[in-house]
Formats: structure tokens, C-alpha cells, sequence
């Protein structure tokens, strides 16, 4: 359905690269692959902020024979060489090196986050806070940090978790801040490769809880005839003090055998306590995949938690909430280097409306206004 607001509201042009973490590092010129996937919460002034991901990409990767990566490397950013003859290139966006027994990738753009401050309906831009920037601080981040996700615990208590690459793993990261702008790094609280960690926004049961989304490249065969199609899953955890966390032993969401739009799913905005379709719990805005070629079609769904155990699910929308939209995208189309991709981060309510902040084709940041009966029926 058409939503009274939607449009992308940061591209790559908005970025500054002279202001970039990277800036004088190296001799090779960069670019802005995208600004996108941002995290989402509201200022102690009332404004809107998103984090948005900046994938700072070289302009030309290849050459000499090997394609160049970027590195974060005790306080600098150095380029490392790999012979063209062993890399994969085929994604836009990493590329893939044989001859390892297993599959290992390093990616064509190193990604920062940068704290962007927008209207309260997160439509205009106010400032960039170019001089908020997060960028690596340590080897556990050398390959960047990539799609914050904030929760708004109060009015001075912020939780962000990122996702950190590296070579020695691929984890989460938690930020903490008093007001969305200084962040004090709390350190890795998922040592397992998660590409979706999102804290609700409140405690249940005096715990905090979080969706997670373990990766991995072997799944298990549920039997015959189940609902449920074995691959990537959202799980839950819970902790005393949002650092250190437990696994849950009861299944978050799973994907259902019966179609092939969520063959692949996890987390997208942070879970929030509100009402939709005439009952209270807790909103979950989540990715589904559909295989196609290389990456697949990216849509956000819904679902409603129980309020008093999230492990439940009261209501759900079994169609898209959002789509990608060639539209939006079209007057950058000399931009584009993927499509079908919309990956919500965010989500603030307001009065008549949900604000939803989302990647739109890797690319840039869209937001959208959805109306509250605009998720229809909960079902």
C-alpha cells in the first residue's frame, strides 16, 4: 500500500569525504559506495538522529593484477593487495578468495558510522556531526563497522550494538551514550558471527532482551511436512545488564517451509511496546530474503510479541509492510550497483504514525511514514 511519506532522505552526494575518519590515510582516491542502513532514535531535543553507514569504497580496486581492500591498522588505514587471478568478484559488494579450504571474503568498501541529525519527522537534515564520527578503534573492527541499531532505554540511556569485521571474528559491539551523540564503547558482547543484534526497548521481567541472528553455513532439516524451512532464524537472549548475554532455549521467529519470500530472515529495527490492530505488544520490524541471483529481494515484515513473553507471537502480517521501490532510487540510477534491497533499522513512534528508517538498495537512507492501521489487522 502507498504510505503518505516515503523517500529517501540521505544519499551518497550528502557525505563529505574530506571529513571522513579516512581522510590522508592513503594515496588512492575514495568514494561513497552508500549511506545507508541507519540506526534511529530520538535526541534529548526532540530531534530525530540516524546513524547512517558509510561504506568509503576505493574508486579503482583493481589494479596491477590485484584487487585493493582498505584496513584499519593501529590508528591508520593502510590497502592490501590480492591477486585478481584468486578473488571472486562477481558480488558488488565483497569478493570472495579461493584456495582456502572454506569460504573466506573481504569486502570492496571499509564502513564508518555517522551520527546525522534530522527533524523530529525525520524528513529534513539539521547537522552532520562529522566530528561524532565512529570509526575502528581496534583489530576486532579492522574491516569497519557496519548497521547500528539504537534502543532508547530512557531519556539519558542509549544502547547501540554494531556489527564489527575482522579477520579474528565477526561480532557485536555495544555503544552506550547519555544522549545519542557521544558514544563510550562497552565492547563485544557476541563473539559468534550476528549479523542482527537488536535490544527491545524496555525490560521484560527486569531483564533486557534482545533478537539475534546467528550466521553459519549448515543448517539442520526440520522433518517432513513441518511449517518451518530450515536456515537463518531470529533468536532471542536475555540479560542482567546488557552486556553479558544467554541465549534463550525457546525459537525466536523462523521461516516458513510454505513460501520462499522469507527464505532467509533476521532483525531489523529494535523491538518496541506499543499497539497495533487493537493489541499491545511488542512490534518487531524484520527482514525477509527471497533467493534471486547473487543477493536476493529484501522486504520488511511485522510481527507483534507478547509483551510479558516475547518468546510468543500474538499477531503477524503475512505480506511485505515494505518493498524495495525503483522509484526512489531512479534519480541515482549512475549510482547503483545492487536493487531489491530495502533493510529497515529503525523504528520511533509517534502520535498517528510510525517513523521507519531503512537502507534502500545498499545505497541510500529512506524514510517512511506508515500510518498505524496502515499494518492492518492483527492477526
Amino acid at each position: 500500500m502507498p504510505f503518505p511519506v516515503d523517500r529517501l532522505v540521505i544519499t551518497p552526494h550528502v557525505i563529505d569525504l574530506t571529513r571522513s575518519p579516512l581522510a590522508g590515510h592513503f594515496d588512492a582516491e575514495t568514494y561513497v559506495l552508500g549511506a545507508f542502513n541507519p540506526g534511529m532514535t530520538v535526541l534529548p531535543n526532540g530531534n530525530v538522529l540516524l546513524m547512517v553507514r558509510v561504506a568509503e569504497a576505493l574508486r579503482q580496486p583493481v589494479r596491477d593484477g590485484n584487487v585493493h581492500t582498505i584496513r584499519w591498522e593501529r590508528g591508520e588505514y593502510v590497502l592490501d593487495a590480492w591477486p585478481l587471478a584468486q578473488a571472486d568478484t562477481a558480488d558488488p559488494r565483497k569478493f570472495t578468495l579461493h584456495g582456502g579450504g572454506w569460504k573466506v571474503m573481504a569486502l570492496t568498501s571499509l564502513s564508518w558510522l555517522l551520527p546525522v541529525e534530522m527533524t523530529p519527522d525525520g524528513l529534513d537534515l539539521v547537522t552532520i556531526h562529522y566530528d561524532k564520527a565512529i570509526a575502528p578503534q581496534g583489530s576486532y573492527q579492522c574491516y569497519g563497522i557496519e548497521d547500528a541499531r539504537i534502543t532508547r532505554m530512557a531519556e539519558d540511556s542509549y544502547l547501540m550494538t554494531t556489527c564489527s569485521v575482522s579477520p579474528e571474528r565477526h561480532s557485536t559491539t555495544l555503544y552506550t551514550s547519555t544522549n545519542a551523540l557521544d558514544w563510550t564503547f562497552e565492547g563485544i558482547v557476541l563473539d559468534h558471527q550476528n549479523k542482527d543484534m537488536l535490544i527491545f526497548e524496555g525490560l521484560v521481567g527486569g531483564q533486557y532482551w534482545a533478537q539475534t541472528r546467528p550466521l553459519g553455513d549448515l543448517y539442520f532439516a526440520y522433518p517432513p511436512g513441518s511449517e518451518w524451512r530450515a536456515g537463518p532464524s531470529i533468536n532471542l537472549a536475555t540479560s542482567p545488564d546488557a552486556l553479558h548475554w544467554k541465549p534463550h532455549l525457546s525459537p525466536g521467529l523462523r521461516p516458513h517451509a510454505g513460501t520462499a519470500a522469507t527464505a532467509r530472515m533476521g532483525g531489523g529495527a529494535p523491538p518496541i511496546l506499543t499497539e497495533v490492530g487493537g493489541k499491545r505488544g511488542w512490534l518487531s520490524l524484520w527482514h525477509g530474503v527471497e533467493p534471486k541471483e547473487i543477493v536476493g529481494i529484501y522486504r520488511t515484515y511485522w510481527t507483534l510479541l507478547d509483551p510479558d513473553d516475547p518468546t510468543k507471537v500474538i499477531a503477524t502480517g503475512h505480506e511485505p509492510l515494505l518493498e524495495p521501490d525503483a522509484e526512489l532510487t531512479r534519480p541515482l540510477e549512475d549510482l547503483l550497483y545492487l536493487r531489491d534491497v530495502v533493510f529497515t533499522t529503525g523504528i520511533v513512534e509517534a502520535e498517528d504514525r510510525f517513523i521507519v528508517a531503512s537502507g534502500e538498495a545498499d545505497l541510500a537512507c529512506r524514510i517512511t511514514h506508515i500510518p498505524k492501521e496502515g499494518f492492518g489487522a492483527a492477526g
